[in-house]
């Protein structure tokens, strides 16, 4: 409990004494402060395994945008509906909040460096498109071959979502083939493991 330098005068008796404090042991021993700071977050959110995929788009003067991104998520069944977030400071945002339609391609195992090249912001600009192979979805947004899965979208909302942007796209075509998929968990990339 915190004490006041001063304590009260009995004029101030009827005044409620201070909250208490906080408890300094949170699950796992965490003190509760500690377990809300950014750093904290993104340490137990690393714990969680994701895919990795690579979102893009075209951006008002056509010219390709992607980025490598591991916040996707399946939102609705029917309609089909897939929701991704990106942070508010990217140099990308102002180009998947004027496109139409973007491409979540879901990355195979074999295409981690792929991955590293689109994690890297505005490397190259579209130049970053100088490796895989690449075609033109719906709309325009590129789309990766042999990803693991490609999810054509059209942007049908976009939200605030603290510092990130939250866009909600329909599914109008995708592509699920058999392969392996690159994950991600810990800050490292890994392989799909044994089936349990």
């Amino acid at each position: 409990m915190n004490v006041p330098a001063d304590p009260p005068s009995a004029r101030n008796a009827s005044i409620a004494p201070d909250p208490p404090e906080p408890a300094t042991d949170g699950p796992a021993g965490v003190a509760v402060d500690e377990a809300t700071t950014p750093l904290a977050m993104r340490a137990a959110l690393g714990r969680f395994a994701t895919g990795v995929t690579i979102v893009t788009c075209l951006d008002g003067a056509g010219v390709r945008v992607g980025l490598t991104a591991n916040s996707f998520t399946a939102l609705s069944l029917e309609p089909p509906l897939v929701l991704w977030s990106l942070r508010r400071a990217s140099p990308s945002l102002a180009a998947f909040e004027a496109a139409s339609h973007f491409a979540v391609n879901v990355l195979a195992e074999t295409q981690v460096d792929l991955s590293r090249r689109f994690a890297v912001p505005q490397a190259g600009g579209a130049g970053k498109f100088d490796e895989g192979h690449w075609s033109a979805g719906l709309g325009g947004a590129p789309v990766l071959a042999g990803c693991a899965a490609v999810f054509e979208c059209e942007r049908v909302a976009a939200h605030e979502g603290g510092d990130h942007r939250l866009f909600i796209g329909r599914v109008l075509r995708l592509a699920d083939l058999a392969m392996a998929p690159l994950v991600f968990q810990g800050g490292h990339y890994h392989m799909l493991g044994e089936v349990l």
